[in-house]
Protein backbone atom coordinates (compact mmCIF):
# COMPACT_ATOMS: atom_id res chain seq x y z
CA UNK A 1 0.00 0.00 0.00
CA UNK A 2 1.04 3.15 -0.33
CA UNK A 3 -0.02 7.04 -0.17
CA UNK A 4 -0.84 10.28 -1.42
CA UNK A 5 0.66 13.58 0.54
CA UNK A 6 0.14 17.70 -0.81
CA UNK A 7 -0.86 20.86 0.63
CA UNK A 8 -4.10 22.47 0.34
CA UNK A 9 -3.67 26.32 -0.46
CA UNK A 10 -5.64 29.13 -1.54
CA UNK A 11 -4.52 30.86 -4.90
CA UNK A 12 -2.71 33.32 -2.48
CA UNK A 13 -1.21 30.65 -0.75
CA UNK A 14 -3.22 30.83 2.72
CA UNK A 15 -3.70 27.13 3.89
CA UNK A 16 -7.00 25.67 3.79
CA UNK A 17 -8.00 23.28 6.90
CA UNK A 18 -10.17 21.08 6.86
CA UNK A 19 -10.76 20.35 3.33
CA UNK A 20 -11.75 16.91 2.35
CA UNK A 21 -10.30 14.89 -0.05
CA UNK A 22 -11.32 11.60 -1.28
CA UNK A 23 -9.41 8.98 -3.49
CA UNK A 24 -11.61 7.46 -6.47
CA UNK A 25 -10.65 4.36 -7.97
CA UNK A 26 -11.35 3.38 -11.47
CA UNK A 27 -14.07 1.87 -11.07
CA UNK A 28 -15.52 4.16 -9.01
CA UNK A 29 -14.82 2.71 -5.44
CA UNK A 30 -14.11 5.54 -2.85
CA UNK A 31 -10.89 4.08 -1.46
CA UNK A 32 -8.97 7.00 1.13
CA UNK A 33 -10.73 10.11 2.36
CA UNK A 34 -9.18 12.91 4.89
CA UNK A 35 -8.98 15.91 5.71
CA UNK A 36 -6.54 18.38 5.64
CA UNK A 37 -5.09 20.01 8.40
CA UNK A 38 -4.49 23.17 10.28
CA UNK A 39 -1.69 24.21 8.15
CA UNK A 40 -3.31 22.68 4.81
CA UNK A 41 -1.29 19.40 4.67
CA UNK A 42 -3.13 16.08 3.87
CA UNK A 43 -2.13 12.26 3.34
CA UNK A 44 -4.25 9.46 1.84
CA UNK A 45 -3.11 6.23 2.55
CA UNK A 46 -3.65 2.73 2.20
CA UNK A 47 -4.23 2.94 -1.64
CA UNK A 48 -2.87 0.28 -3.90
CA UNK A 49 -0.60 0.55 -6.93
CA UNK A 50 -2.99 2.00 -9.95
CA UNK A 51 -4.90 5.11 -11.23
CA UNK A 52 -6.71 7.28 -8.95
CA UNK A 53 -9.11 10.27 -9.20
CA UNK A 54 -8.66 12.59 -5.85
CA UNK A 55 -11.22 14.92 -5.57
CA UNK A 56 -10.72 18.24 -3.49
CA UNK A 57 -13.40 19.95 -1.64
CA UNK A 58 -13.66 22.71 1.08
CA UNK A 59 -16.62 25.08 2.39
CA UNK A 60 -16.89 27.99 0.03
CA UNK A 61 -14.30 27.15 -2.57
CA UNK A 62 -14.26 25.69 -5.91
CA UNK A 63 -14.24 22.11 -6.00
CA UNK A 64 -11.60 20.24 -8.30
CA UNK A 65 -10.64 17.11 -9.37
CA UNK A 66 -7.14 15.77 -9.94
CA UNK A 67 -6.17 12.29 -11.51
CA UNK A 68 -2.69 10.76 -10.25
CA UNK A 69 -1.22 7.21 -10.91
CA UNK A 70 -0.14 5.27 -7.34
CA UNK A 71 2.98 3.23 -7.19
CA UNK A 72 4.52 1.07 -4.91
CA UNK A 73 6.30 4.77 -3.43
CA UNK A 74 4.62 7.73 -1.65
CA UNK A 75 3.74 9.93 -4.12
CA UNK A 76 3.81 13.99 -3.86
CA UNK A 77 0.74 16.07 -5.29
CA UNK A 78 2.58 19.69 -4.24
CA UNK A 79 0.35 22.06 -3.56
CA UNK A 80 -3.34 22.37 -4.66
CA UNK A 81 -5.21 25.29 -5.19
CA UNK A 82 -8.73 25.67 -4.51
CA UNK A 83 -10.59 29.44 -5.47
CA UNK A 84 -12.73 30.74 -3.46
CA UNK A 85 -16.56 30.42 -4.30
CA UNK A 86 -17.76 32.98 -6.64
CA UNK A 87 -14.20 34.54 -7.42
CA UNK A 88 -15.59 34.83 -10.67
CA UNK A 89 -18.43 36.39 -10.52
CA UNK A 90 -18.69 40.29 -10.65
CA UNK A 91 -20.36 42.25 -7.46
CA UNK A 92 -24.00 42.49 -8.37
CA UNK A 93 -25.23 46.32 -8.88
CA UNK A 94 -26.42 48.88 -5.88
CA UNK A 95 -24.60 50.12 -2.98
CA UNK A 96 -21.89 47.94 -0.89
CA UNK A 97 -20.76 49.78 2.33
CA UNK A 98 -17.28 49.21 3.26
CA UNK A 99 -16.91 47.12 6.63
CA UNK A 100 -14.35 49.23 8.08
CA UNK A 101 -13.77 46.24 10.94
CA UNK A 102 -12.52 44.16 8.54
CA UNK A 103 -10.80 46.24 5.79
CA UNK A 104 -7.48 48.20 6.36
CA UNK A 105 -5.63 51.17 4.99
CA UNK A 106 -1.83 50.76 5.58
CA UNK A 107 1.32 53.24 4.40
CA UNK A 108 4.23 52.26 3.99
CA UNK A 109 7.72 54.71 4.01
CA UNK A 110 11.46 54.38 3.81
CA UNK A 111 13.42 55.46 6.71
CA UNK A 112 17.11 57.03 5.96
CA UNK A 113 17.08 54.70 2.69
CA UNK A 114 17.40 51.64 4.41
CA UNK A 115 14.12 50.41 6.09
CA UNK A 116 10.67 50.16 5.93
CA UNK A 117 8.23 52.05 8.83
CA UNK A 118 4.78 50.96 8.48
CA UNK A 119 1.57 52.69 9.58
CA UNK A 120 -2.08 52.28 9.54
CA UNK A 121 -5.16 54.14 9.48
CA UNK A 122 -7.79 53.48 11.98
CA UNK A 123 -10.72 54.74 11.28
CA UNK A 124 -12.73 55.35 7.80
CA UNK A 125 -15.83 54.48 6.35
CA UNK A 126 -17.23 54.25 2.58
CA UNK A 127 -19.41 52.78 -0.26
CA UNK A 128 -18.80 51.17 -3.42
CA UNK A 129 -21.90 52.59 -5.71
CA UNK A 130 -21.58 48.87 -8.61
CA UNK A 131 -23.16 49.80 -11.65
CA UNK A 132 -23.87 48.14 -14.77
CA UNK A 133 -22.13 48.11 -17.01
CA UNK A 134 -18.94 47.66 -14.26
CA UNK A 135 -17.10 50.60 -15.85
CA UNK A 136 -19.54 53.26 -14.65
CA UNK A 137 -19.03 52.09 -10.81
CA UNK A 138 -17.35 54.83 -7.86
CA UNK A 139 -16.06 54.35 -4.99
CA UNK A 140 -15.72 57.13 -2.68
CA UNK A 141 -14.05 56.81 1.11
CA UNK A 142 -13.57 59.23 3.84
CA UNK A 143 -10.70 58.57 6.47
CA UNK A 144 -9.96 60.27 9.71
CA UNK A 145 -6.34 61.13 9.58
CA UNK A 146 -6.48 61.76 13.40
CA UNK A 147 -6.30 58.20 13.88
CA UNK A 148 -2.65 57.36 12.05
CA UNK A 149 -0.55 54.87 14.05
CA UNK A 150 2.37 53.57 13.73
CA UNK A 151 3.13 52.09 17.04
CA UNK A 152 4.84 55.05 18.24
CA UNK A 153 3.49 57.55 19.95
CA UNK A 154 6.13 59.95 19.51
CA UNK A 155 5.98 59.51 15.80
CA UNK A 156 2.31 59.29 15.83
CA UNK A 157 2.07 62.60 17.11
CA UNK A 158 4.51 64.18 14.57
CA UNK A 159 2.37 62.67 11.30
CA UNK A 160 -0.46 64.47 13.02
CA UNK A 161 1.42 68.02 13.32
CA UNK A 162 1.53 70.72 10.73
CA UNK A 163 4.75 69.20 9.14
CA UNK A 164 2.41 66.22 7.38
CA UNK A 165 -1.22 65.89 8.08
CA UNK A 166 -2.22 68.39 10.18
CA UNK A 167 -5.57 66.94 11.42
CA UNK A 168 -6.11 70.51 13.74
CA UNK A 169 -6.87 72.09 10.52
CA UNK A 170 -7.79 69.22 7.78
CA UNK A 171 -9.67 66.83 9.64
CA UNK A 172 -10.48 64.52 7.14
CA UNK A 173 -8.96 62.90 3.68
CA UNK A 174 -11.37 61.82 0.96
CA UNK A 175 -11.09 59.80 -2.09
CA UNK A 176 -13.11 59.56 -5.30
CA UNK A 177 -13.08 57.27 -7.99
CA UNK A 178 -13.73 59.68 -11.00
CA UNK A 179 -13.30 56.18 -13.66
CA UNK A 180 -13.25 52.46 -13.65
CA UNK A 181 -10.98 50.63 -16.27
CA UNK A 182 -11.00 46.90 -16.87
CA UNK A 183 -7.17 45.12 -16.99
CA UNK A 184 -8.65 41.83 -16.97
CA UNK A 185 -11.57 39.70 -15.38
CA UNK A 186 -9.97 40.36 -11.42
CA UNK A 187 -7.78 43.42 -12.25
CA UNK A 188 -8.67 47.04 -12.84
CA UNK A 189 -7.59 50.50 -12.14
CA UNK A 190 -9.72 53.03 -10.53
CA UNK A 191 -8.74 56.48 -11.30
CA UNK A 192 -9.74 58.78 -8.82
CA UNK A 193 -8.90 61.94 -6.78
CA UNK A 194 -7.29 62.22 -3.47
CA UNK A 195 -8.06 65.08 -1.34
CA UNK A 196 -5.57 65.66 1.38
CA UNK A 197 -4.31 68.54 3.50
CA UNK A 198 -6.45 70.61 1.05
CA UNK A 199 -5.27 69.57 -1.59
CA UNK A 200 -6.41 67.47 -4.62
CA UNK A 201 -4.63 65.38 -6.82
CA UNK A 202 -5.35 62.73 -9.14
CA UNK A 203 -4.36 59.07 -7.33
CA UNK A 204 -4.95 55.93 -9.59
CA UNK A 205 -5.52 52.48 -7.66
CA UNK A 206 -4.47 49.45 -9.14
CA UNK A 207 -7.50 46.73 -7.81
CA UNK A 208 -8.00 43.12 -7.82
CA UNK A 209 -11.11 41.75 -7.14
CA UNK A 210 -11.34 38.82 -5.04
CA UNK A 211 -14.41 37.37 -5.07
CA UNK A 212 -18.17 37.12 -3.69
CA UNK A 213 -19.74 35.40 -1.18
CA UNK A 214 -21.98 35.10 1.72
CA UNK A 215 -21.37 36.20 5.20
CA UNK A 216 -22.42 34.62 8.41
CA UNK A 217 -25.02 37.19 9.15
CA UNK A 218 -27.45 36.42 6.16
CA UNK A 219 -25.45 38.83 3.88
CA UNK A 220 -23.39 39.01 0.78
CA UNK A 221 -19.52 40.60 1.21
CA UNK A 222 -17.05 41.83 -1.97
CA UNK A 223 -13.71 41.70 -1.46
CA UNK A 224 -10.79 43.30 -2.97
CA UNK A 225 -7.23 44.54 -2.96
CA UNK A 226 -6.01 47.85 -4.02
CA UNK A 227 -2.43 49.42 -4.02
CA UNK A 228 -0.76 52.93 -5.25
CA UNK A 229 2.02 55.19 -4.62
CA UNK A 230 1.41 58.47 -3.40
CA UNK A 231 4.03 61.38 -3.66
CA UNK A 232 4.78 63.56 -0.02
CA UNK A 233 5.21 66.44 -2.12
CA UNK A 234 2.21 66.48 -4.13
CA UNK A 235 0.26 67.07 -0.50
CA UNK A 236 2.59 69.98 0.76
CA UNK A 237 4.07 67.21 2.88
CA UNK A 238 7.25 68.39 2.04
CA UNK A 239 9.07 67.86 5.95
CA UNK A 240 12.31 66.35 6.25
CA UNK A 241 15.48 65.97 7.66
CA UNK A 242 18.99 65.70 5.32
CA UNK A 243 21.11 63.14 6.72
CA UNK A 244 24.08 63.23 3.76
CA UNK A 245 23.64 64.54 0.63
CA UNK A 246 21.16 63.25 -1.20
CA UNK A 247 19.95 60.71 1.32
CA UNK A 248 16.43 61.98 3.42
CA UNK A 249 15.12 60.83 6.77
CA UNK A 250 12.05 59.97 5.48
CA UNK A 251 11.22 59.02 2.04
CA UNK A 252 9.23 60.98 -0.40
CA UNK A 253 6.71 58.43 -2.25
CA UNK A 254 4.17 56.71 0.51
CA UNK A 255 3.01 53.03 -1.12
CA UNK A 256 -0.17 52.76 -0.12
CA UNK A 257 -1.97 49.02 0.42
CA UNK A 258 -5.60 48.87 1.21
CA UNK A 259 -8.06 45.60 1.45
CA UNK A 260 -11.77 45.51 1.69
CA UNK A 261 -14.70 43.68 2.40
CA UNK A 262 -17.73 45.39 1.54
CA UNK A 263 -21.92 44.49 2.16
CA UNK A 264 -24.43 44.12 -0.52
CA UNK A 265 -26.82 46.60 0.86
CA UNK A 266 -31.19 45.51 0.61
CA UNK A 267 -32.21 47.33 -2.42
Amino acid sequence: MSAVTGLLTTPDGWPISGGTLTAVDATGVQRSRVASGSDGRFVLDGLAPGPYTVIVAAPGHEPQARSVVVSGVAMALGVLELARAGGSVLPAPGTWTIDPRHSSIRATAVHLGLSRINGRLRRFTGQVQVADPLENSSVEVVIDPNAVQTDDEDRDGHLRSPDFLDVAMYPEIRYKSDGLRRIDATHWVVDGVLTLKGVSAAVPLEVEYLGTGPDLWGGIRAGFSAKADVTRDAFEMTWNQSVLAGLLNVGRTLRIEIDIEAVQQEQ
